[in-house]
């Protein structure tokens, strides 16, 4: 059994990051001013954009919460669906 995190990527383990998140005041010296002043630094996360999809997985289908890296990468094979009211192909 696989210990599943909340917001985290089933497939690469992506979870998470802490950063920093910058008050500032003033106007740019590019701009005219006299230059930018922090004000207060706080804390914040950097949550991965996670997208729940059906990919194909042993021959079935399975949903999981991937995220667009791994999707854009090609990391995961999408399931294909079908047009609405067809039956599948016979060979």
């Amino acid at each position: 059994m696989t210990l599943i995190m909340a917001r985290e990527c089933e497939i690469c383990g992506k979870g998470p990051a802490m950063g920093n998140s910058l008050s500032q005041r003033g106007k740019p010296k590019y701009l005219g001013g006299n230059g930018r002043k922090t004000t207060g630094i706080t804390r914040r996360q950097f949550k991965p954009n996670l997208q729940k999809i059906r990919i194909n997985e042993n021959g079935g289908t399975a949903s999981r919460r991937v995220c667009v890296q791994c999707i854009r990468s090609g990391n995961v094979q999408k399931a294909i669906v079908r047009k609405p009211f067809t039956l599948p192909k016979s060979s």
